[in-house]
C-alpha cells in the first residue's frame, strides 16, 4: 500500500451547509462507515473525518474508491441516490497531495478560522476510531504521528496559534482576561442566534462554565444549554438574572431589546461589572462605563482583537508550510524505507537458502562442535554481506534513487520469481 493513500473531502470550501449537513457524520456513523468500508472494499489505513465544515475518508488502496465510498456515506445517511451530493466531493488520488491535505487539515491551515485548534482534537478523535476498527496500518500510524509531532514544533515555533482569530473566539478570550481574578465568574448570554451560539460552543472548551443563556425563544436556549453544559432561562427572568451576573454578553439587536443606563443604574452593587455587545443595531448602551466600575465593549474592539490575530496568523503560514514540508521529507524517507523492507528481506532470505544448502552439503562429515563453529562463521559473514546493501539502499531512499536499486537487486537474486513460489 506504498504511494496509495488518496483522499476524498467534502467541505465548507465546496458545499453549501445544507449538504455539509446532509452528510456529517456523527462518532456512531464515522465507525459505522469504517465498517462499510472494512466490508465492501479492500482500502486500508482508512480515517474517517466528520466536522460541521467537513467530512473525509482518507484511504490506502491501488484503484480510486470514491464512488464505492460516496455510495457507503449515503447508505449511512439513508439517501436513495447519491447524484444529490456526489459533484460536491473532492477526489485527491496523488499520494503526495493526499498526504500533504492531511497535514494541512490537521494542522488548521485547511479551517475556516486559520489555525482552529479544536480540529486537531477532532483529527485524534477519528484516527482513534481508525485504531478500533483495525483499520489503522503502520503506514496511518506513523503518518498521524508525524502530524501531531509537527503541531508540536508549529505550535512552539510560530504564531500560527496565538490569539483568538474569530469574533466568537475573541468574546471568549476577552471575558477570560476580564475574569482572571474571579472565582466561578457568571456570564450571562442574551441571544442565540449564529454568533450567540458560537460563542456558547465556545466557552464549552473554556475554563469558565458557570454560562447561563437567555433567549426569547426559549427552546432554542434550552437546545444550546444541552450542548454547551450550560443554563436556561425563561426571558422573562433576564433582568433578574443580570443582577445575578458578571459579566453580561448581548447578540439580540437593539432594535429588539436594549440595555440603557438606566437599566443598569437601578441594580446598584448588583449590577454587572462587563457588558459585551456583539449586537447590530447596538443592544447595550455605550454610556454605561459612566456608572461606577463598569465596562463597554463591542462588536468592533471584538472584532480588532480577531483581525489582529488572523493577521498575526496567516503571516505564519509560510513558515508552517516549511515546517510540514520538512516533516513529509523524513516522513516520505520512512515510507520509502518501509518499501525496502520486504525486498532486503527476501534477499536475506535468498542468501539464507544458499548458506543451508552448501552447509548440507559440505558438514556431513563434521563433528557437533565444527559444525556450530561453520554455522556462526557462515551466518557472520551473511550478515555482512547483507549489510552492505542494507546501507547502500537507505542511502538511496534519502536521495531518492531506491527503486531502480530494488530492482537490480530483484534481478540479481531473482527474489520476485522466488516470492512467487
Amino acid at each position: 500500500m506504498q504511494n496509495q493513500f488518496k483522499a476524498l473531502t467534502l467541505s465548507y470550501k465546496q458545499a453549501p451547509i445544507a449538504v455539509r449537513e446532509a452528510v456529517s457524520l456523527n462518532e456512531i456513523g464515522c465507525r459505522n462507515l469504517l465498517d462499510k468500508i472494512s466490508e465492501f472494499t479492500n482500502a486500508q489505513d482508512v480515517m474517517v473525518l466528520s466536522t460541521c465544515n467537513r467530512t473525509e475518508v482518507y484511504y490506502s488502496a491501488a484503484q480510486d474508491l470514491s464512488r464505492e465510498i460516496i455510495k457507503l456515506i449515503a447508505i449511512e445517511k439513508g439517501f436513495i441516490a447519491t447524484k444529490e451530493i456526489a459533484s460536491y466531493f473532492q477526489n485527491i488520488t496523488d499520494h503526495m497531495q493526499a498526504v500533504q491535505h492531511l497535514f494541512y487539515v490537521s494542522l488548521g491551515l485547511e479551517s475556516q478560522v486559520v489555525g482552529d485548534m479544536q480540529i486537531l482534537n477532532q483529527v485524534k478523535k477519528a484516527y482513534q476510531w481508525a485504531a478500533d476498527a483495525d483499520m489503522a496500518g503502520p503506514f496511518l500510524h506513523r503518518l498521524m504521528h508525524t502530524i501531531f509531532y509537527t503541531n508540536k514544533q508549529v505550535f512552539n515555533q510560530t504564531a500560527f496559534f496565538d490569539g483568538a482569530a474569530s469574533v466568537s473566539y475573541a468574546t471568549v478570550e476577552l471575558v477570560e482576561e476580564l475574569t482572571r481574578g474571579m472565582a466561578d465568574p457568571r456570564v450571562l448570554m442574551i441571544g442565540v442566534g449564529e454568533i450567540g451560539a458560537n460563542v456558547c460552543d465556545n466557552f464549552g472548551k473554556s475554563k469558565i462554565s458557570n454560562i447561563t443563556i437567555a433567549n426569547r425563544t426559549h427552546h432554542k436556549a434550552l437546545e444550546l444549554a444541552q450542548k454547551t453544559n450550560a443554563r436556561a432561562i425563561y426571558w422573562e427572568n433576564v433582568w433578574e438574572e443580570m443582577a445575578q451576573a458578571d459579566v453580561v454578553i448581548s447578540s439580540v439587536p437593539g432594535d429588539c431589546f436594549f440595555i440603557g443606563q438606566a437599566d443598569i443604574a437601578q441594580l446598584g452593587e448588583n449590577a454587572p461589572q462587563f457588558f459585551v455587545d456583539l449586537s447590530m443595531p447596538r443592544s447595550i448602551d455605550a454610556a454605561i462605563e459612566a456608572l461606577p466600575n463598569a465596562r463597554v465593549y463591542n462588536v468592533d474592539n471584538i472584532r480588532n482583537r480577531a483581525t489582529e490575530a488572523l493577521t498575526m496568523r496567516m503571516a505564519a503560514i509560510p513558515q508552517v508550510k516549511d515546517i510540514i514540508a520538512e516533516a513529509m521529507t523524513e516522513f516520505n524517507a520512512w515510507t520509502r524505507e518501509m518499501a525496502m523492507s520486504p525486498a532486503l528481506q527476501q534477499f536475506k532470505s535468498r542468501l539464507e537458502e544458499i548458506r543451508q544448502q552448501e552447509l548440507a552439503r559440505y558438514t556431513k562429515k563434521l563433528g557437533d562442535s565444527e559444525k556450530e563453529l561453520v554455522e556462526a562463521i557462515t551466518k557472520n559473514i551473511l550478515n555482512k554481506i547483507v549489510k552492505l546493501p542494507a546501507l547502500e539502499l537507505k542511502a538511496a531512499c534519502q536521495r531518492g534513487e531506491s527503486e531502480a536499486l530494488l530492482e537490480g537487486l530483484s534481478a540479481l537474486f531473482n527474489l520476485e520469481e522466488k516470492q512467487e513460489a
